[in-house]
């Protein structure tokens, strides 16, 4: 049997977050509510090529996200190995993984079970999104702002103005 921690309990919330969207914003604010400390960690993976550096994700989330939950409860990192073991490296006690609609509940459950074995200590824990931000996905936001499309409803300030910067410089 796990022994029980009732100190500061620190979560720990693994994405691309390529870019920032208001469905991570959301995650994020329902996440803090049940931690005292929020790990965001973004995911670097050698064979994927972003739109955004880790850096310049790191200075979104800090930027949109510190004054939704305060700067002193978030912390972000990047990984490129398995987010429980990046997890257990900062001391989480929770995983925190957003759920849109079903399919992401089938495909986490899985996932769950598989970082549960991998990592007994880290509880796996489910948020789900408001109704307003489940449709946004971050490669649909992607495709729409190449397109010229305007994103400005489905990520915060931050990240619109680097989107609008990014696509700006590949218009003829």
């Amino acid at each position: 049997m796990n022994s029980v921690n009732y100190g500061p309990r620190t979560a720990f919330y693994a994405g691309s977050f390529d870019p920032l969207t208001n469905g991570h914003v959301d995650v994020i604010r329902h996440a803090a509510a049940i931690a005292d400390r929020l790990v965001v960690a973004i995911g670097v993976h050698p064979g994927k090529t972003p739109l955004f550096s880790a850096e310049d994700r790191a200075e979104m989330i800090r930027e949109d996200c510190g004054p939704v939950i305060g700067l002193d409860r978030l912390e972000v990192v990047t990984f490129d190995d398995l987010a429980v073991d990046a997890a257990r490296r900062v001391g989480a006690t929770l995983l925190i993984r957003g759920l849109r609609d079903g399919t992401d509940l089938d495909y986490e459950m899985q996932m769950a079970g598989m970082n549960a074995a991998l990592a007994p200590t880290v509880q796996t824990v489910f948020l789900p999104s408001s109704p307003i931000v489940r449709p946004i996905t971050a490669t649909l936001v992607r495709q729409i702002a190449a397109m010229g499309g305007d994103v400005s409803g489905f990520v915060p300030a931050g990240a619109l103005r680097r989107l609008q910067a990014r696509f700006a410089k590949r218009a003829p």
